[in-house]
């Protein structure tokens, strides 16, 4: 079924997606293709595949696009991420990980470098045309930064642009540094479409209305959105210099007290940086009604945890959630057509309805 949606370029103008976006099941799930298989998602950092000839099965946005894939690192530190599919019949190559020569398929013992190239089948020698490219595993792209670790599905864009735009401001911060700290991640359900999250996620206009703390934190006169093409940035500034980056002289920034800042990367990551680290924040699609949000965390410095815009994160985000839970049953009104954008407080929704309806349309 075709869509075809519009949101002016000028955000004066401007009317956000319809309700129905958010109402239809068919669109919903033709956003894996339009969407989702077009987009770059974070999978992890190279400690799933710290030592050579380690093997990492995963699966990709389970419940949605749940697309089974596997990273490996051969002999020689080249990190892979494959297909989790042979090419014979189907069967899911590995099942667990370890450590493992060669991917060896266990329905009938199709064999594949940790590089995902063809080796050996049994019972094959009077295949005509055989092996085939399309015999190999299908290779994902990859980008590497730092040791966080991304794959793109069939991408639409480079995920080089938008590392560009977050060293910009983060590049003084050594991400290698930054550790995994285990005990800080979290999983919310919310009840509620993905694009309603990132809707709520992508503006500060509601901060004084429903973070309490996180207002007395933030001046909300000074907050800023700045917009680019795949990716955009909210700065979240204090009035004191009291837990802020320590920023360098020949920073963008330096100067000014810059308590937060958050990027988002389309369609559905969000990277948090604040003075002692890093919130990764993924929101995955389950249903129409329903979504997952993984909270990962990396430290910088342990120190200035729980200080400043960087603290309570867990009761930022129960307010998140309640707030969109009731926006998700306001939408669903017979009465609810559409909204207008605030064109000094959302820029970055008018920005995500854009591309949106771009990659819709296509």
């Amino acid at each position: 079924m075709p869509y075809k949606f519009y949101v002016d370029s000028d955000i004066t103008k401007a009317e956000t997606l319809p309700a129905s976006f958010y109402k239809d099941e068919i669109l919903f799930g033709d956003l894996k293709e339009k969407v989702f298989l077009k987009s770059w998602q974070w999978i992890g950092d190279k400690a799933l595949v710290s030592e050579k000839q380690a093997v990492f099965p995963f699966v990709l946005l389970e419940n949605y696009l749940t697309e089974p894939m596997i990273l490996t690192k051969a002999s020689d530190g080249e990190i892979s991420c494959l297909s989790n599919v042979c090419t014979h019949r189907g069967n899911l190559v590995a099942y667990e990980k370890g450590i493992s020569k060669k991917l060896v398929c266990k329905y009938h013992g199709r064999r594949f470098n940790l590089k995902g190239d063809f080796e050996y089948m049994p019972e094959f020698d009077k295949t005509e045309d055989f092996p085939r490219p399309c015999d190999n595993l299908h290779q994902f792209p990859l980008k590497q930064w730092g040791h966080l670790l991304f794959a793109g599905l069939n991408p639409a864009f480079d995920f080089q642009e938008a590392v560009n735009v977050m060293k910009k401001r983060i590049g003084f911060m050594d991400l290698e540094q930054f550790q995994e700290d285990k005990s800080r991640h979290k999983d919310f359900e919310v009840n509620a479409h993905w694009a309603l999250y990132c809707d709520n996620y992508l503006e500060g206009f509601h901060v004084p209305f429903v973070h309490n703390d996180l207002n007395a934190v933030l001046d909300y006169g000074s907050y800023a959105t700045e917009i680019y093409k795949y990716c955009n940035l909210q700065i979240g500034y204090t009035e004191t210099a009291d837990n802020t980056f320590e920023l360098p002289e020949d920073h963008i920034d330096y100067g000014k007290h810059v308590a937060a800042y958050y990027f988002w990367v389309f369609p559905n990551m969000m990277f948090n940086f604040y003075p002692w680290g890093l919130s990764i924040n993924i929101v995955k699609p389950i249903s129409i009604n329903k979504t997952k949000v993984a909270f990962r965390s990396y430290v910088y410095d342990a120190s200035k945890l729980e200080k400043g815009a960087g603290s309570g994160l867990d009761k930022v985000e129960q307010e998140d959630e309640e707030i969109v839970e009731h926006v998700q049953k306001g939408v669903r009104s017979s009465f609810y057509k559409a909204g207008r954008f605030s064109p000094t407080r959302e820029q970055g929704v008018h920005h995500f309805h854009r591309l949106l309806a771009e990659f819709i349309n296509q």
